[in-house]
């Protein structure tokens, strides 16, 4: 991601001044602005039709993957009395983030300020933005309208904040939810948006790699997902019921909408069509297809039978991993990234999760936490080209890694801290958790007042 052009009207402040100089200096001037008119033609930006489509396209595809991509592949893998809470929450998640994203959002994260931790609030409620308003791409020279832009970050955000849910679904009050959401976009997400893929940004100026989001995205929603389900403590009956997944049917119809999805949210982070995007676009199809093939052998080799929910777990498993490095690796480099990830989501999910004990409903931090931080750091060796990378401009592989590593703590530790205190601060003024009736009975009913299937 790169910092917005900014153009400006100067006319007015330019005619005052050429005018107020003797007749001698206004002949050289006219004279030097001649000779310069033909080289600043040749670099007034240009918007290109091609690159617009392909981020309109993008967006719409990222936005898929949310509705019904994620909501499907979540409501799948709980019980059926909350099917709809976890379709509910999706939606008005999605919406509550994209009204926050105009009012404050864009700004915070993309804003004039000249600041390493947020960009202020000069753009709020998208003040100055208009049809003449233009983003830089990635080629000097090219331009695409700032609304697309921003609708195409915008849907990054409502992503992230819905895909924390999951750790501790089927026991969380909607309102409370609705209100740590609104908290924590503004004070987590933007924030580290802004440090990550602002050119003012603090993990920007470090030159740490995150192509589409692997530390804004999944390390954030990983942690905030880990810290929630910690604080929040374990459904009823964990442990001790069924809380197999209802429908297997829909969660792998919501994984193959994620899969469809993610190339709008891999090949689109290049922000124009060309080589790049392709390149993202292919290791979006490798990395996946690695990790589902290692999750399904080691469950083979580890169970002696392949699952379903296996096979979707390592195919998220790969979107993930790959999402910091989809622009820098090689095809192969991806596909090693990608099983290397997935064995280890499969060690922390299968086991990790159970010896600490806690309750991830929907192994939120197990895959996209872990995932994640396994994408960032490896990021700094598939891009090196002795793996088919794109290399690192001169930097070495190892300092490479140590930027990256510093990426992944700072994004670790703001979350995680920041995130507790919100937790805390929601649950000591409106609750966190239905009551324990209410949580038996299914907040289908209890908080929306509706089934998912009439019986």
């Amino acid at each position: 991601m790169m910092k917005l052009a900014k153009y400006s009207g100067l006319g007015a402040l330019a005619a005052s001044l050429f005018a107020s100089l003797p007749a001698w200096a206004q002949d050289a001037a006219a004279e030097t602005t001649e000779a310069a008119a033909d080289v600043v033609a040749e670099v007034v930006p240009v918007m290109d039709k091609g690159d617009t489509a392909f981020m309109m396209i993008s967006t719409v595809l990222v936005l898929f993957m949310i509705l019904p991509g994620l909501a499907l592949f979540y409501g799948g893998l709980v019980r059926t009395k909350n099917m709809l809470s976890l379709l509910m929450q999706s939606t008005v998640i999605t919406a509550l983030v994209i009204v926050i994203y105009v009012f404050w959002g864009y700004s915070m994260a993309f804003g004039d300020a000249p600041s390493p931790y947020w960009g202020g609030l000069g753009k709020a409620f998208l003040s100055g933005v208009t049809l003449e308003s233009m983003a830089a791409t990635f080629s000097a020279g090219f331009v695409i309208p700032e609304f697309v832009f921003i609708s195409f970050q915008m849907t990054f955000a409502c992503i992230t904040a819905v895909l924390i849910v999951g750790a501790f679904a089927e026991r969380i009050k909607f309102g409370s939810l609705l209100v740590f959401v609104a908290l924590w976009v503004t004070i987590v997400y933007f924030p580290i948006a802004h440090m990550v893929w602002d050119s003012d940004g603090l993990i920007y100026g470090w030159g740490a790699l995150d192509f589409a989001g692997g530390t804004v995205v999944h390390i954030n929603a990983g942690i905030a997902a880990l810290v929630g389900c910690l604080i929040i403590g374990k459904r009823v009956g964990y442990g001790k019921d069924n809380m197999a997944p209802h429908s297997m049917t829909l969660t792998m119809v919501g994984a193959s909408m994620l899969w469809v999805g993610w190339f709008g949210f891999n090949a689109g982070s290049n922000l124009e069509a060309n080589g790049g995007a392709g390149l993202a676009m292919i290791n979006t199809f490798t990395a996946t297809a690695g990790a589902t093939l290692a999750w399904v052998l080691v469950e083979i080799v580890a169970r002696g039978k392949a699952s379903m929910l296996g096979a979707v777990s390592g195919l998220v498993t790969g979107l993930v991993a790959v999402t910091p490095a989809a622009g820098f690796a090689g095809p192969v480099g991806a596909i090693v990234l990608g099983a290397v990830a997935s064995v280890a989501c499969y060690f922390f999910v299968s086991t990790v999760k159970h010896r600490l004990n806690y309750d991830d409903s929907l192994d939120v931090f197990g895959i996209h936490g872990v995932a994640g931080i396994i994408g960032a750091i490896g990021t700094a060796v598939v891009n090196d080209p002795s793996m088919g990378g794109i290399g690192y401009g001169g930097a070495a592989m190892g300092t490479q890694i140590m930027v990256q590593i510093q990426a992944v703590l700072v994004t670790i530790i703001w979350c995680g801290v920041v995130s507790a205190v919100l937790y805390y601060a929601v649950n000591a003024v409106m609750g966190l958790r239905v009551k324990e009736e209410q949580e038996r009975e299914g907040l289908d009913l209890t908080s929306h007042g509706e089934r998912a299937y009439n019986m």
